[in-house]
């Protein structure tokens, strides 16, 4: 059994490259949009309560905040590349200012899984941030625009307001007390009405969010020590546990391969 997980960065993506064989992620969410293509084997993964199984050449797209998990669909393993895109540069892209969402999870379509190969390999290869930028536009602008739409998604007013809290008090430890008084809950109430409505525990969350700003911030200024200090984990062994869960490396290794 061999499980890789190779991650290079480039104009403000993140490209991953993944071989699969009995590694599973744990639910897990991310800040960004997520598009990648499956190059060999079956995935299969749970998106908003639902199952999913992306075939070779298959095109799997995430929204931001959108938790799911995901494995090889059988012992023949799994390949698969993907990118994560920042809200803001999608929404530079396609020259809007609202975010917006993808329609389906999956799709099969060969000029959208050729752009996003093309994407992934000038940023894997370090290729010019010129061409880099280029294949990103050649992307968008052949997406199919039936696959997006303004996004509609209007959180509850008290899930809302529990998950500024938690990324307020991310470096903090987190308080449950305070979380349920302010959403005029009991602890447990509001346990079992976060889950409801994120499919994560209010724990899962803070870790996951706590997480994905420490990627931020290895991302930005290549300091996984910073990200231990500024994340508030408890040592260098606390943070790589928590982000091997997620990204299928180690802190260390994901800064070890960024540009």
């Amino acid at each position: 059994m061999m499980n890789h997980f190779k991650y290079k960065n480039a104009i403000g993506i993140t490209a991953m490259h993944a071989h699969l064989d009995d590694f599973r992620y744990k639910k897990h969410a991310h800040q960004e949009y997520a598009m990648g293509v499956t190059l060999r084997g079956l995935q299969s993964y749970h998106l908003g309560g639902t199952h999913h199984l992306s075939h070779t050449s298959g095109v799997m797209l995430f929204n931001p905040e959108e938790t799911h998990d995901g494995q090889s669909y059988d012992a023949q393993g799994l390949e698969y590349i993907m990118l994560y895109i920042k809200p803001a540069m999608l929404r530079e892209a396609l020259g809007i200012t609202t975010n917006v969402k993808f329609t389906t999870p999956i799709i099969y379509n060969p000029r959208i899984s050729e752009r996003i190969i093309k994407l992934w390999q000038a940023i894997f290869y370090d290729h010019s941030e010129a061409e880099c930028h280029e294949r990103f536009i050649d992307l968008i602008d052949q997406f199919p625009r039936q696959a997006i739409s303004l996004s509609s998604r209007t959180d509850n007013a008290k899930t809302k307001l529990a998950i500024e809290i938690i990324k307020q008090h991310y470096n903090d430890k987190l308080n449950l007390e305070q979380l349920s008084q302010a959403l005029e809950m009991s602890k447990y109430q509001f346990i079992r009405f976060f889950k409801k409505q994120t499919g994560l525990t209010p724990h899962q969350y803070y870790i996951n969010y706590k997480v994905e700003r420490a990627k931020q911030i290895i991302e930005t200024y290549k300091d996984v020590y910073w990200a231990i200090a500024e994340c508030n984990f408890v040592d260098l062994a606390h943070l790589n546990k928590c982000f091997k869960y997620r990204y299928g490396v180690t802190a260390y290794q994901f800064m070890s391969g960024l540009r």
